[in-house]
């Protein structure tokens, strides 16, 4: 059953992050992703999305779990949930995220998958 990944995408180092990894693994999985999209999307457009969505996997990128919260204000529990920082991922204002970083989340994203 394939995972349909909502990101945050906010505009700190851990959200663009989210996005960056989830277009990774859209790239490198498409069997096991089926969508990435960022839950900054327009409300009815991310409604739309999860509501066909199999399973649900939130990334966020910090504690702040502003993707999370927006997917519950639709009425929907995701199956899954991550953040970055809880995958040993420092947010440090706006930098730019690294390859590693981006490998690391992306990872973790799988191994919850797998699960």
């Amino acid at each position: 059953m394939a995972v349909t990944v909502i990101t945050c995408s906010g505009i700190s180092n851990t959200g663009k992050l989210t996005a960056r990894a989830g277009t990774t693994l859209m790239c490198r999985c498409g069997g096991k992703v089926e969508a990435c999209i960022a839950a900054t999307r327009p409300t009815a457009s991310l409604e739309a999305a999860v509501r066909h969505a199999d399973r649900i996997l939130v990334l966020d990128g910090c504690g702040d779990c502003c993707g999370k919260k927006k997917v519950l204000a639709l009425g929907i529990e995701p199956h899954l949930h991550l953040a970055a920082t809880d995958c040993g991922i420092v947010k440090n204002g706006m930098a730019e995220p690294r390859f590693d970083e981006i490998e690391r989340l992306s990872a973790a994203v799988l191994e919850a998958i797998r699960r």
